[in-house]
């Protein structure tokens, strides 16, 4: 049994993330254990664990620790997990899997809560994943930029991904059956966080096609800021992956790029999307 004071949190930026040590996921969680996981999770906005080569159903037992999962609707999952989507970039292939900065499936009407990554094969180089703090984000715009977000609201479509090419949202031969081929949803600019209370910016490249009330052409110049401004390197910090290596961020306000720089080199990972809210 796992127990909360033989856990250590180590930050790795000054913006955002931290490693856990000293648990094993495969293992039973006693509730201050839990606890303590999650406190960090929200302190932090992403934690990353080394070295649990999880079993696909201890994976997926972890997960719901968390929250309620999910099923991606773009990509089938695996045949006996359906909710554990396979993240893969072959060999021959150039595009990866969401190489974008974005906070994952924005346009839907309840975006998810958080995201774990398991490192299952990794390149012997690159495929960094890079994250930013969205509430660092909000809180380092001036007082009249805040003024003039906070009312706003932002429509989010998954169209958006085909035209900046991010794999994660482009239908699969492999998706599930019939899913919608568009995703709609209209999110405030300025989201609050349920369990912390923090302001978070809410928009992103990758989804994000303008303002509730204006045209894209209206939206264009401030998206372009926000969407430039929000990941400035010093609201960032960097995870290089290991076989075994899990990540766990909160996507209500952390946004995220998996950096494709390894082509030519195999690269599997496994995914598990937990249940969120509607955005307030």
């Amino acid at each position: 049994m796992n127990r909360a004071d033989r856990i250590t949190v180590q930050r790795i930026a000054g913006a955002l993330g931290a490693e856990i040590a000293g648990i094993d996921l495969a293992a039973p969680l006693d509730e201050s254990c839990l606890a303590a996981l999650r406190q960090a999770w929200l302190a932090h906005g992403v934690v990353f664990f080394r070295d649990q080569p999880l079993a696909p159903a201890d994976f997926l037992a972890f997960a719901r620790r968390f929250g309620a999962v999910v099923e991606y609707p773009f990509v089938k999952g695996l045949d006996d997990y359906p909710e554990i989507i396979p993240v893969v970039k072959l060999e021959h292939e150039r595009v990866n899997f969401g190489g974008i900065w974005h906070s994952d499936t924005a346009y839907l009407e309840v975006p998810p809560m958080g995201t774990l990554l398991l490192a299952r094969e990794v390149p012997p180089h690159g495929g960094d994943t890079l994250f930013a703090n969205q509430y660092l984000a909000w809180e380092g715009l001036s007082e009249g930029m805040q003024a003039l977000l906070r009312p706003l609201r932002c429509i989010n479509s998954s169209a958006k991904a085909d035209v900046s090419r991010t794999r994660e949202d482009r239908m699969r031969d492999n998706a599930p059956a019939a899913p919608p081929r568009q995703y709609e949803a209209e999110h405030p600019v300025a989201r609050t966080h349920p369990e912390t209370g923090r302001t978070a910016l809410y928009v992103n490249v990758a989804h994000a096609v303008r303002f509730a009330g204006m045209t894209e052409a209206e939206s264009a110049p401030l998206l372009a800021f926000l969407f430039a401004h929000q990941v400035r390197p010093e609201f960032t910090c960097r995870f290089r992956w290991r076989p075994g290596s899990l990540a766990l961020w909160d996507n209500r306000c952390v946004q995220h790029n998996p950096v494709n720089d390894y082509h030519g080199f195999r690269r599997v990972m496994h995914r598990i999307t937990l249940a969120g809210d509607v955005p307030r």
